[in-house]
């Protein structure tokens, strides 16, 4: 049988994460409510780390950046599913998809990628101090920003053409509540073992890559906190840390969840479980993570507060 071509495609079917049609109300306000607390919690972090002048440091416009993005890798997927969920449809059409699978392997890549420049930061914040604001000029953060964008947004493309060049048949069903790339490519009814290739290929290298260069970022500063002589200096040095390495250790064991979870288990519910973990409850956590162990965002967030009571009474 000949296979249709891509064209021809006009819907696929997003099964989501349950069938059953009593749990969907508990789901849309279980999620619903994930969403809002994904977005207002990582839209705060934004405005306080633009509004404080005592955060206008390279460590924190990163924070902001990866808090938007964040913000940009939960609507993606969520707004879909729940719109799903209330019109009781299961329907994304062909080119819904293929934007969508756009968008989540660029916000998902860029969050690896600002991960490791934010540990690069923490490198020189405490190996090289007395360089920092030389090594970590306004312009080397906009710049490490600015290529990370342009190359995952290449590498993204990347994807999504190889995917184009596949063919379906008319009318596919998904066992996840979001167009997955894997899960597309091993749904086309015409030779993927390039697509394979490719997506495996490029996966380890974008994903071996940053995580190499956050051990070996780790490794010097465990290295340089270790020579410090006093017990302050080095709960100092270490508590610099803690926020990121907490928010690395969630993102990358979600992301191993997700592919031990396809590659080994076959279950289409396990590796469902594992994407809900590493596409909803991580950028959830992370404005949380970032404001509970931090002193610097715990102090912008109550003068964040006070400053319209201040200013009140005056006006």
């Amino acid at each position: 049988m000949e296979p249709s071509n891509t064209t021809q495609i006009s819907r696929f079917l997003l099964l989501g994460l349950s069938k059953e049609a009593e749990l969907q109300s508990l789901i849309f306000g279980l999620f619903l409510s994930m969403y809002l607390i994904t977005v207002f919690g990582n839209l705060l972090i934004i405005l306080v780390v633009s509004s404080d002048s005592h955060l206008h440091t390279p460590m924190y416009f990163f924070l902001s950046n990866l808090s938007f993005v964040d913000i940009c890798f939960t609507f993606t997927t969520i707004p879909k599913m729940l719109w799903n969920i209330q019109t009781q449809s299961q329907v994304i059409t062909y080119e819904g998809c293929i934007a969508q699978m756009y968008f989540y392997i660029l916000f998902a890549e860029l969050d690896d990628i600002l991960l490791s420049v934010m540990v690069y930061d923490r490198y020189v914040t405490i190996c090289h101090p007395l360089h920092y604001t030389v090594i970590m000029s306004p312009y080397l953060c906009a710049f490490l920003v600015l290529i990370s964008w342009v190359l995952i947004a290449l590498y993204s493309l990347l994807h999504s053409l190889m995917v184009l060049r596949l063919s379906f048949c008319p009318e596919m069903q998904m066992s996840h509540f979001f167009c997955e790339l894997s899960e597309m490519v091993q749904l086309a009814i015409s030779d993927n073992f390039l697509n394979n290739i490719v997506m495996y290929f490029v996966a380890v290298l974008m994903g071996v890559g940053p995580f190499a260069g956050i051990l070996y970022s780790y490794s010097k500063i465990v290295s340089c906190i270790c020579k410090i002589t006093s017990a302050q200096g080095k709960y100092k040095a270490f508590s610099t840390c803690v926020s990121h390495l907490l928010v690395v250790s969630l993102f990358y064991f979600t992301a191993l969840g997700v592919y031990l979870s396809s590659a080994v288990t076959h279950s289409s519910h396990s590796s469902t479980n594992s994407l809900v973990m590493y596409t909803v409850v991580t950028p959830m956590l992370n404005p949380f993570i970032y404001s509970l162990r931090n002193q610097d965002i715990q102090g912008a967030l109550k003068r964040f507060y006070f400053m319209p009571r201040l200013k009140g009474p005056i006006s």
